[in-house]
C-alpha cells in the first residue's frame, strides 16, 4: 500500500512538474525514505527517471543515512556517482549540501565519510558552473576542519602541489588559494614552511590578478597559522609587493589584509612599513576609483586604533582632516558630481559615495576616541552635526545607531549632542527612529546624569523639546504601517519616569498610553501600552493622579462595553499582578477581575480563567480567607453554569491548577522566602511613594512655599542611599493607624529624609529590573533579621490588611470611590451565613492545617 503511493506520487512527478507534484513527492519524505533502503524502486529515479527524482533522491540522502547507513552506502552512493558525472546545476547544489549536511549529522565515522564522499567532492570542485564549485568548496573546508592530518596530507595537500600550477587553469588556482588558506592551521608551522609556503609564494606571483587578489586574501589566515616570526619574514614582504600591485583589487585585499594583521606586528614594522604604506594609499585613493574609497572608509577607524601611539602631530592631524573629508564626500560638489558625466555614472558615483559616508558615521566612535572625547566639541562636533543631518537616510541610520556608543564616549560633555539627539528623534524616516530607540532609555539616562560638573542642575530640564520630539516620534510611528517599530517605542518609554518628572508624564504621556490601548487596532502594540501605563502608575508621586488612572482602568477598560476592552483590562490586571505587590493588586483590582466571570462574551471568560492561577497568587492567608471564598464561588460558578464547551474546558483545567496551588501565608515561609521578600520591598515602597507625599505637603505647609519640581529633582537626585533600605525603617515609622495626633518635628523630618532617600533609590533603579521582578538579586538585596521581619508585617497590617476603615492611611483614601479589598481576617458572620459556597476549597483547608 505504502509503495504504492509512493510510485503514484512519482508518477505525477515525471508527468507535469506543478507546484502540487512537487509538494506530494516531498511531503512523503520520510516514507520515501524508509521504503528506499529496501524496495528497488529507486535504480530507475536515479538513472533514467526525471531530474527532479533524482534530486529527490540525492535530498534524502541525509535521511538514508539516519535509518541505514550501511545499506545506504552500499546501494545508494555508487548510484548517487554515477548520476552526479551529467547532472544539472539544481542536483549539483542539492548533492553538496546533502553531503555537508551527512557530515554535520555524524551518521558515519570520519573515516568513513573520507572513504566513501571525500572523492566525490574533490571530483566535483573544478565544475563548469561557479556556483556549483563554490558549493563543493564550501562542503571541502567543512570536512578539512575534522579530518586527520595523513588523511589532509595524501588527499588533499599532495594533489594540490599540482592543482597550483600556472597550468592549471584559472579557476583550479583560486580553489587551490582557498584549500590553502585552510589547511595552514591544520600543520605544524615546519611542515607549513616547507610544503605550503612555497606555494602561497608562488600563486602570490600568479600572472592572474584574480589569483592574486584571492592568495592576497589568504594570507590572514596563514599569518594567524605560521606565528610572528614567519609572518615577519614571509608574509609582510609578500603584502607590501601587492600593495603596489597594477590591479586595484589585489592592492585593496592587501591594504585589508594589513589593517587586519596590524595586532601581530610591533612598533617598529608599523612605523616604518606599515605607516608609509597607508599614508601613500590614502593619498591616493581619491585619484582611484571609489570602491577603494569605500574599504578606506570602513576601515578606518580601526587604522586609526591600531596605528594610534606612533602619529606625530603632524600625522594626526593629516588623518583626522581625511576623516572630515570622507564624511562630507558628494556633499561639498553641486549636486554631487561633475557636468560631464552621463545619468546612470551619476547615479553610482553617488551610490559610492553614500556608502563612504555610512561607513565614516560607523567609525565615528572610533574617531571620538582617536582625538579624546575632551576635544569633541572642537575637533568632530561640525562632522556630527553633518552625519545626523545627511541628506541620506542610511548615513542618519548608522550615525543613529552608534549614538549611544557616542554619548557614552563623551560622559559629561553628553550634553554636547542634546540638540542632534532631538533631531534623529525627529527623522522623517522611521528606519532612522527604530535604530536610535534601541538605546534610547540608556541615552536618556546619560544624558539625565551627564552634565560638565556634578554639581550642576541636571541639563535634561532645562531641554524643553524633549517631550514634544518624544509625543511627535510616538504619533509618527503610530501614523505608519509599522508596528514593530511603535511597540518598540512604547516598551521604551518605561524608563521616562527616570529621566522626566511625575507630573510630566501624567499630563503629556498617561492619557495617550489610554488611548492606544482603547483605540490601535494591534495587539502587541496595545499591551506595550498597557505595561508602560502600569510603570507610570507604579512611579506616579501624587495619590489624586493615580486613584484617576485606577478609576480609569476600571470603568473605561474592565466595565467597558467592547469586549476588547475588557480583554485589554485582563491584560493590564496580568502586568499589575507583576510589577505591584499583592496588597495593591487586592485592594483596588481583585474584585473588579473576578467580576468577569459573568462576562457575556465567551473570549473574556476563557481570559479570565487562564489569569485566575495569578490572581490566586496574590492572596496571603488567613488575611485574605474572605477574597479566596469569592474566588472560589465564582469558579463553582462556572463550573456548574458555563454553556460553552471551550470555555468550560478551560474552567476544568484551570480548577486542576488552583488546587494544586499552595497558598502564601502572612508569615514568612521557606518555600515562598525569596518572593515574599520582594512583595515586602514593593509593599513597602509603594507606602513610603504614599508617605513621601504626605509628609512634602505637611512641609510646604509649615514653610508656607510649595517645592519646585526642579528643587525636588535636583534633591532628590543628590540624595545618594545604599541599594537596600536600612532594617530599623519599618520600625521607625509609625503606622497611620496610631492614635497620637501631634508628632515631633524631629520625627517628621527624618520620615521626609528617609522617603526621599526611597524616592531616589525607586526613580533611578533601572526599569528593566521590573521585567525581571521575580529575580533573586531583588530578594537578596533586604535580608532582615527577625525583629525586623516582624516590623514589616507589623507596618503592612497596619496599613494593608487592617479590618476596618479607620486604619486606612490617610494619603491610600481616594477621593472618588474606587472597588477596595481591605485585607483582615474577614468577616466571621458573613463566611457563616454564605453556607457551604463559602467554604474554602482545598488550599484553605490546607493554610487551616497550616495555621491553626
Amino acid at each position: 500500500m505504502k509503495t504504492s503511493v509512493i510510485l503514484k506520487g512519482l508518477s505525477i512527478c515525471s508527468g507535469a512538474c506543478t507546484t502540487m507534484s512537487l509538494s506530494l513527492c516531498f511531503k512523503s519524505k520520510e516514507l520515501f525514505c524508509m521504503e528506499m533502503v529496501f524496495q528497488k524502486s529507486w535504480t530507475p529515479f536515479l538513472s533514467a527517471g526525471q531530474d527532479i527524482q533524482g534530486t529527490s533522491v540525492i535530498a534524502n540522502l541525509p535521511c538514508l543515512m539516519r535509518q541505514n547507513p550501511a545499506e545506504t552506502l552500499r546501494r545508494v552512493l555508487p548510484k548517487v556517482r554515477e548520476v552526479l558525472h551529467v547532472a544539472g546545476v539544481e542536483m549539483q547544489l542539492t548533492a553538496a549540501a546533502s553531503f555537508l549536511t551527512v557530515l554535520q549529522e555524524e551518521s558515519v565515522s570520519i573515516h568513513t565519510y573520507a572513504h566513501s564522499f571525500l572523492q566525490v567532492i574533490l571530483l566535483h570542485l573544478e565544475h563548469r558552473d561557479t556556483g556549483v564549485s563554490n558549493a563543493w568548496l564550501e562542503t571541502l573546508l567543512s570536512v578539512i576542519e575534522v579530518l586527520p592530518k595523513e588523511t589532509l596530507r595524501h588527499e588533499i595537500l599532495n594533489p594540490l602541489v599540482s592543482k597550483a600550477q600556472l597550468s592549471q587553469t584559472v579557476q583550479s588556482r583560486l580553489v587551490s588559494c582557498k584549500i590553502l588558506g585552510k589547511l595552514t592551521n591544520k600543520f605544524d608551522a615546519h611542515t607549513i614552511k616547507r610544503e605550503i609556503l612555497p606555494l602561497v609564494k608562488s600563486l602570490c606571483q600568479d600572472v592572474e590578478y584574480e589569483v592574486r587578489s584571492c592568495m592576497c586574501r589568504q594570507l590572514e589566515n596563514i599569518a594567524q597559522g605560521i606565528g610572528t616570526e614567519l609572518t615577519k619574514s614571509v608574509v609582510l614582504p609578500e603584502l607590501i609587493e601587492l600593495s603596489r600591485d597594477e590591479g586595484s583589487s589585489v592592492r585593496l585585499a592587501a591594504f585589508e589584509t594589513l589593517v587586519n594583521l596590524l595586532d601581530i606586528f610591533d612598533t617598529d614594522d608599523r612605523s616604518q612599513t606599515i605607516l608609509p604604506l597607508v599614508k601613500s594609499f590614502c593619498e591616493k585613493s581619491f585619484k582611484a576609483d571609489e570602491s577603494i574609497l569605500i574599504s578606506l572608509s570602513f576601515h578606518l577607524g580601526k587604522l586609526c586604533h591600531g596605528l594610534y601611539g606612533i602619529f606625530t602631530p603632524d600625522q594626526h592631524l593629516r588623518f583626522l582632516e581625511f576623516y572630515k573629508k570622507l564624511c562630507t564626500l558628494g556633499l561639498q560638489q553641486e549636486n554631487g558630481h561633475n557636468e560631464n558625466q552621463i545619468p546612470t555614472q551619476i547615479l553610482e558615483q553617488e551610490k559610492k559615495y553614500i556608502s563612504v559616508r555610512k561607513n565614516c558615521a560607523y567609525n565615528f566612535p572610533a574617531m571620538i576616541v582617536f582625538v579624546d572625547p575632551k576635544n569633541f566639541h572642537m575637533e568632530l562636533y561640525s562632522t556630527f552635526f553633518c552625519l545626523c543631518h545627511d541628506p541620506e537616510v542610511p548615513v542618519r541610520y548608522t550615525i543613529a545607531i552608534c549614538f549611544y556608543e557616542v554619548s557614552k564616549l563623551l560622559n559629561s560633555g553628553v550634553y554636547l549632542i542634546h540638540k542632534e539627539l532631538i533631531t534623529l528623534l525627529q527623522d522623517e524616516s522611521l528606519e532612522v527612529l527604530d535604530a536610535l530607540i534601541d538605546h534610547l532609555p540608556e541615552i536618556l539616562e546619560l544624558m539625565s546624569t551627564g552634565g560638565e560638573s556634578s554639581v550642576q542642575e541636571n541639563k535634561l530640564l532645562s531641554l524643553p523639546d524633549l517631550i514634544p520630539a518624544l509625543t511627535a516620534a510616538e504619533q509618527r510611528a503610530a501614523a505608519s504601517l509599522k508596528w514593530r517599530t511603535h511597540e518598540k517605542l512604547l516598551q521604551k518609554y518605561a524608563c521616562l519616569p527616570h529621566v522626566i518628572s511625575s507630573d510630566q508624564i501624567y499630563y503629556r504621556f498617561l492619557q495617550r498610553m489610554f488611548t492606544i490601548m482603547m483605540t490601535n487596532n494591534v495587539l502587541p502594540v496595545q499591551k506595550a501600552a498597557s505595561r508602560t501605563l502600569c510603570i507610570f502608575l507604579r512611579y506616579n508621586r501624587k495619590q489624586e493622579q493615580r486613584h484617576e488612572v485606577i478609576q480609569k482602568l476600571i470603568e473605561q477598560l474592565g466595565q467597558g462595553k467592547s469586549y476588547w476592552n475588557r480583554l485589554r483590562f485582563l491584560d493590564t490586571c496580568e502586568c499589575i499582578i507583576e510589577i505591584f505587590s499583592k496588597s495593591f493588586f487586592c485592594k483596588y483590582f481583585f474584585l473588579p477581575v473576578i467580576e468577569l466571570t459573568h462576562d457575556p462574551v465567551a473570549n473574556v471568560r476563557m481570559k479570565l480563567c487562564c489569569l485566575l492561577p495569578k490572581v490566586k497568587s496574590t492572596l496571603k492567608i488567613p488575611a485574605d480567607k474572605h477574597l479566596l471564598q469569592q474566588l472560589e464561588m465564582c469558579v463553582r460558578k462556572l463550573l456548574c453554569q458555563e454553556k460553552d464547551k471551550d470555555v468550560l474546558a478551560i474552567v476544568k483545567r484551570t480548577v486542576l491548577e488552583l488546587d494544586r496551588m499552595e497558598m502564601s501565608m502572612d508569615a514568612f515561609q521557606k518555600k515562598f522566602y525569596e518572593k515574599d521578600l520582594l512583595d515586602q520591598e514593593k509593599e513597602r515602597e509603594e507606602l513610603l511613594l504614599l508617605e513621601m507625599e504626605q509628609l512634602e505637603k505637611e512641609k510646604q505647609q509649615n514653610d508656607g512655599r510649595p517645592m519646585s519640581d526642579k528643587t525636588f529633582e535636583k534633591k532628590r537626585r543628590d540624595t545618594k542611599t545604599p541599594a537596600a533600605l536600612p532594617k530599623s525603617l519599618p520600625v521607625a515609622v509609625a503606622g497611620p493607624s496610631s492614635g497620637t495626633s501631634s508628632t515631633s518635628k524631629e520625627i517628621k523630618k527624618s520620615k521626609l529624609i528617609r522617603s526621599q532617600s526611597f524616592n531616589n533609590q525607586a526613580f533611578h533603579a533601572k526599569y528593566g529590573n521590573l521585567d525581571k521582578c521575580t529575580s533573586k538579586s531583588s530578594a537578596a538585596a533586604y535580608t532582615p533579621s527577625v525583629s525586623a521581619k516582624t516590623s514589616v508585617i507589623s507596618l503592612t497590617d497596619n496599613s494593608f490588611r487592617t479590618r476596618n476603615a479607620n486604619s486606612v492611611p490617610a494619603s491610600f483614601s481616594p477621593n472618588t470611590p474606587l472597588p477596595s479589598t481591605s485585607r483582615g481576617t474577614g468577616n466571621s458572620a458573613d463566611a457563616k451565613s454564605s453556607g457551604k459556597d463559602a467554604q474554602p476549597r482545598k488550599a484553605t483547608l490546607k493554610s487551616r492545617k497550616s495555621n491553626p
